[in-house]
């Protein structure tokens, strides 16, 4: 139930040719408290509530806690949501023993790409591929959550 991750900044498109799969993901947030979000994401053709809680310090580990939902009932959660769904793709590259989910934003947070690992414990090492950029891990403006509230497009402004 621990989740330990983290976020990178990408620097080429390079990995959609490495990709072995892409998926369509729609997700909305019932709650953006910082020390608690409830997410609801439409994956494909599956559907999910989580439920995950605050980052130790430097953002790399937390709670998470993810049931299966039908997807009609996620449909109908989605509306209850905050504003501002979080519509990206997902792009999932195998590296060696690991797995990068690669999602490439739309709608508010177009322009944004960002890198994720799942380890296995805070200090494991992994193969960085060449087009992985500078790490965002811990940085609050990534969290999905915060990018629903103060969307990229706006952190111009």
């Amino acid at each position: 139930m621990l989740e330990i991750e983290r976020k990178f900044l990408i620097l080429s498109d390079i990995y959609k040719l490495e990709a072995f799969k892409k998926t369509r993901v729609v997700q909305g947030f019932l709650n953006t408290h910082k020390e608690r979000t409830v997410r609801i994401r439409i994956k494909g053709k599956q559907a999910f509530i989580t439920v995950k809680g605050i980052s130790n310090k430097e953002g790399t580990t937390r709670l998470e806690w993810e049931k299966e939902i039908p997807v009609l009932e996620a449909e109908m959660l989605l509306k209850l949501c905050e504003p501002n769904l979080i519509e990206k793709t997902r792009f999932e590259i195998k590296i060696e023993n690991h797995i990068f989910e690669v999602d490439e934003f739309y709608s508010e947070n177009e322009g944004l790409t960002i890198a994720e690992i799942e380890l296995t414990s805070e200090n494991e090492t992994f193969k960085k591929p060449s087009w992985l950029g500078r790490e965002v891990t811990g940085d609050v403006r990534y969290y999905n959550s915060q990018l629903s509230k103060r969307p990229y497009r706006n952190w111009g402004i």
